[in-house]
C-alpha cells in the first residue's frame, strides 16, 4: 500500500479536478437545481428522465421521500405507500427549503453526474487516509491531511447539501470554490511529499516571495471572479441568454476590481518568470504558470468582447484552479530546494 500511495494521492486529486470541472460545467449551464434536494435527486437514487416520473400517478407505489411536482409546487412522500385513483393530500407534505419546482433533464443529469464525481472523490480520499496510516510514524501529516482532505470532501458535501437548499447563496458558492482550492492544495502536499523523483532547483529567496505574491493574487482573483460570476448569472436570468451583450452593460464594481486586477496579477508572474530565466532555477513548471495566465485573459477578453462564447466561462475557471495548483506545487518545489541546500 505505502508504495502505491504516491499513484494513490495523484488519482484522488485528478478526480477531485474532476469535481471542480463539473461543478463549472454545472454553473455554465445553469443545472445546479437540477436536483433540487439533496443528497438523493428528486428522492430518487436515480433520477427521473422524463417529466412524466414527476406528475402524481394513480396505483403507484411512492416510498417515503419520493418527490412529484404538484401545482408548481414540490410534494415529498411522508411514507412508503400505494396511491389509489385520486390524489390525497395527507399523504404528501410540501418541501420547504426552497419553491424551485422545475424538471429539466438535461439540468438533472448534469447535477446528478457532479454528485457522482464528488462521491468519487470523496472515496477516493478515504483509500487515501487508509494507505497514510503507513506513514504515521515517519511522517504524521501526511496521515493528518489525508484526514483533513476526508473531512474537507464531507464539509464541500454538507456546503453543496446547504448550496442546493438556499437556491444557489452567492457567498456559499464562493466558499465551495475556496474549500476545492484548499483541498488541491492538501493533495498536492501529499503528492510532493511522497514523490521520488529526484529534480535539480536551485533555491533563491526571493524567488519564493514572488511565489507567495502571485498565489495570493490568483486566490483573490478567484474569489472576485466568483462574484462576477454570480452577478453574471442574475443578468442571465434577468435579461435572457438572447441579450449576452447587455449582461455586462452596468457591472457592479468587482467587475472593474476583477479586470484590473489582472493587470498587477500578469506583471507579477511576468517578473516571476524573468527571475526564473535570469537565474535559470529549474522551476520547469513556471512555463505552464505562464501559459495558463495567457489563456485566463484570453477566455476572459472574449466573454467581454465577445459576449460569453459558448464555456468560455468554464474555462475560465477551470483553468484559474489549474492555475493555483501548479504556483502552489512549485511553492513546494522552492521550499524542498532550500531544505536540501541547507542540509
Amino acid at each position: 500500500m505505502k508504495k502505491n500511495f504516491n499513484t494513490i494521492a495523484k488519482v484522488t486529486l485528478i478526480l477531485v479536478y474532476l469535481v471542480i470541472i463539473a461543478g463549472a460545467v454545472v454553473r455554465m449551464t445553469g443545472s445546479g437545481m437540477g436536483c433540487p434536494d439533496w443528497p438523493k435527486c428528486f428522492g430518487y437514487y436515480i433520477p427521473p428522465t422524463e417529466e412524466a416520473q414527476l406528475q402524481w400517478q394513480p396505483n403507484h407505489f411512492y416510498e417515503d421521500g419520493m418527490v412529484i411536482i404538484v401545482d408548481e409546487t414540490l410534494q415529498v412522500a411522508k411514507e412508503d405507500f400505494t396511491t389509489t385513483t385520486s390524489f390525497n393530500k395527507l399523504n404528501w407534505e410540501p418541501y420547504t427549503k426552497h419553491d424551485y419546482a422545475i424538471f429539466n433533464a438535461f439540468h438533472t443529469w448534469v447535477e446528478y453526474i457532479n454528485r457522482l464525481f464528488g462521491a468519487l472523490a470523496g472515496l477516493a480520499t478515504l483509500v487515501l487516509l487508509i494507505a497514510s496510516c503507513w506513514f504515521w510514524r515517519e511522517k504524521k501529516i501526511i496521515t493528518l491531511l489525508s484526514l483533513f482532505t476526508v473531512l474537507g470532501m464531507g464539509f464541500q458535501a454538507w456546503l453543496g447539501k446547504t448550496v442546493v437548499d438556499s437556491n444557489l447563496a452567492p457567498f456559499k458558492i464562493t466558499i465551495h470554490m475556496v474549500m476545492a482550492l484548499v483541498i488541491v492544495a492538501a493533495l498536492l502536499y501529499i503528492v510532493q511529499a511522497t514523490s521520488n523523483k529526484i529534480k535539480t532547483h536551485k533555491s533563491d529567496s526571493f524567488f519564493i516571495k514572488l511565489l507567495y505574491a502571485s498565489i495570493i493574487l490568483t486566490l483573490v482573483q478567484t474569489i472576485l471572479g466568483t462574484q462576477v460570476r454570480q452577478f453574471v448569472d442574475e443578468q442571465m436570468h434577468t435579461l435572457g441568454e438572447e441579450n449576452k451583450s447587455l449582461w455586462l452593460a452596468n457591472p457592479e464594481l468587482n467587475f472593474y476590481i476583477h479586470r484590473t486586477f489582472s493587470i498587477v496579477v500578469l506583471l507579477v508572474n511576468v517578473f516571476l518568470f524573468y527571475r526564473f530565466r535570469k537565474l535559470q532555477l529549474g522551476f520547469s513548471k513556471i512555463y505552464w504558470v505562464m501559459v495558463l495566465l495567457l489563456l485566463e485573459i484570453i477566455s476572459g477578453i472574449a466573454m467581454y468582447y465577445i459576449d460569453f462564447p459558448f464555456g468560455s466561462q468554464t474555462i475560465h475557471i477551470v483553468l484559474a484552479t489549474i492555475l493555483f495548483g501548479i504556483q502552489f506545487y512549485v511553492i513546494l518545489e522552492a521550499h524542498k530546494a532550500t531544505k536540501q541546500i541547507a542540509l
